[in-house]
């Protein structure tokens, strides 16, 4: 992993289709307490599910300062380009996994824009900026077993499930992968 400390492995700035990427900010706390609908949401994100809403959502925010402070990677928050509205997080974050440095490709949408193709569109450009960018040869997803939409997610963005590991929030986490190698080989057969 390479990102100078200006980059922070940030995609602000960035576009998709659908999407404009920027920095996360405190102006987005209040929007983003629909993300935590119930304690499952908690769990899938490995936070604690008894934490009230609002302390859940400053234990997010506090993290994703935590992560811009100390180049540990960059939450980009994902506003749709017709209505200007916050639909979701995406980024790609320095992860620790049994005990080396792995790039991680993150997504989080709010419950209303499930199931529209948000997550996928945001996964793919952290994934092709990360690699485009050179910044790792090999990058990762970690999900909660029982987070099924997140799978399939990273399983469309040519991830593969390289293993189940239980360091990280004291729970078991699936990591799906994709290394570099393979994603040049499949933009060359595009």
């Amino acid at each position: 992993m390479n990102a100078t400390l200006t980059d922070n492995y940030s995609l602000f700035g960035h576009e998709t289709e659908r999407l404009l990427l920027r920095k996360v900010t405190w102006d987005d706390f209040d929007a983003w307490t629909k993300l935590f609908t119930s304690g499952e949401l908690a769990l899938f994100l490995g936070l604690h599910p008894k934490l009230s809403k609002k302390e859940l959502i400053q234990l997010w925010f506090d993290k994703t300062f935590n992560r811009y402070e100390n180049n540990l990677g960059s939450m980009n928050a994902l506003i749709d380009k017709k209505t200007k509205r916050l639909i979701g997080q995406s980024g790609l974050l320095v992860q620790t996994i049994e005990g080396e440095r792995r790039l991680e490709v993150s997504y989080s949408i709010l419950p209303e824009f499930w199931r529209q193709g948000f997550a996928y569109e945001a996964a793919r450009a952290c994934k092709n900026h990360a690699f485009e960018k050179e910044w790792s040869e090999n990058l990762v997803s970690v999900i909660e077993p029982a987070n099924i939409g997140s799978d399939l997610v990273a399983v469309k963005n040519g991830m593969r499930l390289e293993k189940t590991v239980f360091e990280l929030h004291n729970a078991p986490f699936n990591v799906f992968s994709i290394r570099r190698e393979q994603w040049l080989n499949d933009c060359s057969r595009d």
